[in-house]
């Protein structure tokens, strides 16, 4: 399976040719006297950001840096200035009595020609001085601190080939429990249905495995894609036109289950798979299954995850696509170890035709109708997504008979009948909403709730300040005289709406924000000043959330995905 995955991706590797970060850039630094000399030599095919480079001297009470000059750079294709070839400066430092040595830390950071842009390094060097005026070479001391990507990607390179394997497919099972995979059960769980008489553990079994590999082969494309050419291929599908046609198609499908036709893609869709599937005829046959499989890869789940980013910072780095691709696989399948237990216990528990399969037909059309609602989300208004929600809600409970009389028929008449009276309370409670400015469907009533909360947490959430260009962003975090956190989210990103839902809201959270100045980016259009944005941070996808203190990002505490709000605090601490 490793080697057919090998061949996979064995153009893109071809193409790739990427550097590690040091192999890309060889620091080095000498002393003189009172002048630090920094330098270091730029591979070819890549290039040095001079906006990117930072010096500092320690001790700050016994030795600082005078005003120093860098070298004129060139032009690249975005107006930046980078240097090529070979870079050096002159550091004057300014000497008090009493100091014995000095410690100069340098930050930089460069990109490849490919479009691939490396983290920020940080190395650090120590000199001793006496009376200021002793020679040596520079000896490198703490290691710079990495974020949790980076020290995903480090176990990437320092591992052996089937160690790295088994650790990510452990990410894939961990991934599974995330929002991310949530949405893809009732896609896979309506084909099985649809397949109607003859459906067996077995079919189930295969079937649910041509979902979750056609879905594995998809992520390790783009996520490959995504980390030689810094090219997100998921976050170019999330525009208006691609989630409202795959609404569309949820749509389509939903009513089919509602048995007004009987085919399960529109019937274009289905003469062209039907030339090409082994089951030509068959509703949702293999051809069918694994082109759902693919687009709920790249349009229902794009989600970016510690390890999906260490995997990409590897890739981006090491040009090791075949290493690479071979974790993003292992990890997709992991995800979908859920996948293929509940396709093969629905093909073994699959109800005779009659009565019972039109009825669960029948719900997963319904559900369909909510996965159509959850994607049309990300583009639509808060309050009409909330009303098509409570529409779904208030005509389900109509249909199972909430406002109908019971009679004389009690059993299963009467669950059905309790079961629409809620649904019938919670599309109203979800109508209310709409209209009041709740955004979250499963509390429509915040608004209520926040108006009667104490006064000691009035905000009841973190205000950010919009950014929308690099140049401001950077402006403002140099600029800042307290730490800062800027957060990258996006209107279809699930997780990042999962961070700012429950995270973002946490009293905790808040309070203990306090004191940063805290921007948000909003990358959910992908233009080109977005991709700009992400490009110069490292960033492949949100959510991420960084963080600076004197102008220097605290890689340490970078975040990919979600986390909780004990997890936020406990990085913040």
């Amino acid at each position: 399976m490793v080697r057919w995955i090998g061949l996979l991706i064995l153009p893109v590797l071809m193409i790739a040719g990427a550097l590690g970060v040091d192999e890309a850039f060889r620091p080095s630094a000498k002393i003189d006297g009172t002048h630090i000399r920094f330098a270091i030599d730029i591979a070819d095919h890549v290039h040095l950001s001079r906006e990117g480079l930072k010096f500092s001297v320690a001790p700050a009470d016994k030795v600082s840096l005078k005003r120093y000059t860098l070298p004129p750079g060139q032009k690249d294709e975005f107006g930046d200035e980078v240097y090529t070839g070979h870079f050096e400066v002159d550091l004057p430092l300014e000497v008090k009595g009493g100091a014995k040595e000095v410690e100069l830390t340098a930050v930089y950071q460069g990109c490849s020609d490919k479009g691939f842009c490396y983290p920020p390094v940080t190395k650090k060097y120590r000199f001793e001085l006496s009376g200021g005026e002793t020679s040596g070479e520079a000896k490198r001391t703490s290691a710079p601190s990495l974020s949790e990507e980076e020290s995903i990607a480090s176990t990437l390179k320092s591992k052996s080939f089937g160690i790295v394997l088994l650790t990510f497919f452990g990410f894939g099972l961990l991934l599974a429990l995330t929002p991310c995979v949530f949405p893809m059960i009732p896609i896979l769980s309506s084909i099985i249905v649809a397949q109607g008489e003859g459906m067996t553990a077995k079919r189930g079994f295969w079937l649910s495995l041509v979902y979750v590999f056609s879905m594995a082969v998809t992520y390790t494309i783009a996520g490959v894609f995504a980390g030689l050419f810094g090219a997100n291929i998921q976050a170019a599908l999330q525009n208006p036109w691609v989630i409202s046609l795959f609404s569309l198609l949820f749509v389509a499908l939903a009513f089919s289950m509602f048995g007004f036709y009987e085919l399960q893609l529109p019937a274009s869709w289905q003469s062209r798979l039907s030339r090409t599937s082994d089951e030509a005829g068959k509703k949702g046959g293999l051809a069918g299954v694994a082109v759902m499989g693919f687009l709920s890869a790249l349009i229902v789940g794009p989600c970016v995850a510690p390890p999906l980013a260490g995997a990409l910072i590897y890739i981006g780095q090491t040009g090791d696509a075949l290493l690479g691709g071979a974790a993003l696989f292992v990890m997709s399948f992991g995800m979908g170890v859920p996948l293929l237990l509940i396709g093969t216990g629905a093909g073994k528990f699959m109800p005779r035709p009659g009565g019972w399969m039109t009825l669960v037909s029948e719900i997963f059309g319904v559900v369909m109708l909510g996965v159509a609602i959850w994607m049309l989300s990300r583009i639509v208004p808060e309050s009409v997504a909330m009303g098509l929600w409570a529409v779904l809600f208030i005509v389900s409970a109509v249909y199972m008979g909430a406002l109908e009389p019971l009679g004389e028929k009690r059993s299963w008449n009467a669950l059905f009948k309790g079961m629409g009276v809620v649904f019938l309370l919670y599309g109203a409670m979800l109508l209310f909403g709409a209209f009041t400015g709740a955004a979250n469907p499963l509390d429509p009533l915040e608004t209520l709730r926040t108006r009667s909360v104490s006064a000691a947490l009035p905000s009841g959430k973190l205000r950010f300040e919009p950014v929308s260009r690099l140049d401001e962003l950077l402006e403002k975090i140099e600029k800042s005289d307290r730490p800062v956190m800027v957060d990258f989210r996006a209107d279809w990103c699930v997780s990042c709406k999962e961070l700012e839902e429950n995270t973002f809201k946490d009293p905790r959270v808040v309070e203990a924000l306090k004191g940063y100045a805290l921007y948000q980016v909003d990358v959910t259009r992908n233009t080109p000043e977005e991709k700009a944005m992400m490009k110069h941070f490292g960033i492949f996808g949100p959510p991420a959330v960084l963080f600076f203190e004197k102008g220097r990002e605290l890689k340490e505490k970078r975040i990919s995905g979600y986390k909780s709000p004990e997890e936020f605090l406990r990085l913040l601490s």
